[in-house]
């Protein structure tokens, strides 16, 4: 797994940080306050305070959110899901929408891995030059930051 050991941190003064790329369950257990989620994701997570800080929730996690409420798959989380966009505002993350250029990436991309929110979520990372705060080791192998 591509890790770094403070990926927000911009390299020089001034410099912008990486932005965080938030994974479906990542932002889901950032929300529901699970200890699933890892100290080391959870501290950068919330390091948003500073400025120059930029998290960022792609427009797939709401599909991804909404489908799978949708199938029954996460009860727990129906006002998340239905309040997604207020959610997002308080918490201060970005809604990173899919761009052609990120259609285009996710479709083309090489290898085996099948899942199309993954793959839209590895092109959106590389493209925005995001870590992405995910547990699924993937990531990784598609040359991806990983912050976990």
């Amino acid at each position: 797994m591509a890790a770094e050991p403070e990926p927000r941190r911009p390299s020089a003064p001034g410099a912008p940080a990486r932005p965080l790329l938030l994974d479906t369950h990542a932002l889901l257990w950032w929300l529901l306050d699970s200890p699933e989620l890892s100290a080391r994701a959870r501290a950068a997570i919330a390091a948003i305070a500073a400025p120059e800080q930029r998290v960022l929730v792609s427009a797939a996690s709401a599909w991804e959110l909404g489908a799978k409420f949708r199938i029954g798959k996460l009860s727990e989380a129906e006002d998340i899901v239905v309040n997604l966009g207020a959610y997002l505002r308080k918490q201060r993350f970005e809604v990173l929408p899919i761009s052609l250029e990120h259609a285009l990436a996710a479709g083309r991309m090489p290898g085996p891995h099948r899942d199309p929110v993954d793959r839209m979520l590895m092109a959106q990372a590389q493209i925005e030059r995001a870590a992405v705060v995910t547990v699924d080791p993937v990531f990784g192998e598609y040359g991806v930051v990983v912050v976990w």
